[in-house]
């Protein structure tokens, strides 16, 4: 499928599938809590793509409706959502999980109720095992790690060390490096981790710069935690290449830690975050510029890659119905896993029943704060 922007493809739509009853897709996001700086742009994104997609005719002239919750990043919410969604509301499909512990309690839901389910959190555990209703948009907590160390050994450093989040995504990817850190002729030098609610990680930085050897630094985590660590990393005076996760890829990091103190930190993130400076001819310019022009001028507020997330799930989605031509789930979960060569703002989306990912790890770009902005590592 051949598309410039998603609001063109979104456009197209209506005029190329049969007729359709009314189509209600299900969301359970964190619009609030803990995960909103998360979830919010999510919610945003979903209403304004969904005003765009009926404003141009729906598909094939009907609505799509947008039917959504906020599970806060609740876990137990999260699961009786999903349930209000396909037994109360009858979507025929469902976007979410801002957080992974929340997308792990719709997926058991949506898979029992054999829905589709796209979800917007980075575990692995998420697509890995491959289950056969459930999809995911974010890169992989493991392919983050494989992107970082990737860098650090083009940067001709061996030795490594993690402070990590004891959050749902901070372990995960604590787990996933440690488990390929080996393929990068790497070593774990100094391993220490903090609660999400700690406010001040000192003790635990300390102890990683009195390490002997110490090259470079890993910082897997989300929420206010990362922006905490980049400020006391700068109050110590640490000089050595700082890595942070894609789970902070947004403006809202470098406004949290500060411009000075995240000068230098790199991490793997989108198309999305460099939209502005991405070359004539690269694959994703025009559809991450889109984006980033209608969701700014709408919400008065800087895109973000968890925004982006939401807006591809949802691009999928309506792509997948549209070529299905039915709202039946299975023919919508079929259509999704034959999508091939979609272009979204974290990447292009070619599924197969053994990837329900659907990226690999060019799709990564690695990004590092310079003067409080956002550039590529060449």
């Amino acid at each position: 499928m051949k598309t410039t922007t998603a609001l063109a493809t979104l456009m197209a739509l209506g005029l190329t599938t049969p007729a359709l009853a009314e189509i209600r897709i299900g969301a359970s996001i964190s619009a609030t809590g803990p995960a909103a700086f998360l979830g919010d742009p999510q919610v945003k994104t979903l209403e304004m793509l969904v005003e765009a997609l009926n404003a141009a005719g729906g598909i094939d002239g009907e609505e799509v409706t947008l039917i959504h919750y906020d599970d806060g990043g609740d876990p137990n919410k999260a699961r009786t959502f999903a349930t209000r969604l396909i037994e109360d509301d009858e979507v025929v499909a469902i976007i979410g999980g801002t957080t992974t512990g929340a997308t792990m309690s719709i997926l058991s839901v949506a898979e029992d109720a054999e829905i589709p389910f796209i979800s917007l959190a980075g575990a692995i555990e998420i697509i890995d095992p491959v289950r056969p209703f459930t999809f995911k948009t974010p890169h992989t907590d493991r392919m983050a790690c494989q992107k970082i160390f990737e860098d650090i050994q083009a940067r001709g450093f061996t030795n490594v060390a993690m402070i990590s989040g004891t959050d749902g995504f901070g372990a995960s990817m604590q787990a996933q490096c440690k488990a390929v850190i080996g393929d990068y002729g790497l070593t774990l030098v100094a391993d220490e981790s903090y609660n999400p609610t700690d406010a001040d990680m000192t003790a635990q930085l300390t102890k990683i710069r009195n390490t002997e050897g110490v090259e470079a630094l890993i910082n897997p985590g989300f929420g206010q935690g990362p922006s905490i660590v980049t400020r006391n990393y700068a109050q110590l005076g640490l000089e050595i290449p700082f890595y942070q996760s894609h789970g902070v890829a947004s403006n809202g990091f470098i406004d949290l830690a500060g411009a000075d103190a995240a000068e230098g930190v790199r991490l793997p993130g989108t198309a999305l975050l460099v939209a502005d400076i991405l070359p004539e001819g690269d694959a994703q310019r025009d559809i991450a510029l889109a984006y980033k022009t209608a969701f700014e001028e709408a919400t008065g507020t800087p895109v973000s890659t968890f925004g982006g997330y939401a807006h591809d799930a949802f691009l999928i989605l309506t792509d997948a119905i549209a070529r299905a031509g039915s709202t039946e789930p299975q023919a919508i979960r079929d259509a999704i896993e034959q999508t091939t060569g979609l272009v979204g703002t974290t990447g292009t989306y070619t599924f197969t029943p053994d990837d329900h990912l659907g990226l690999d790890l060019s799709a990564f770009r690695m990004l590092e704060i310079q003067s409080g902005a956002w550039t590529t590592v060449e």
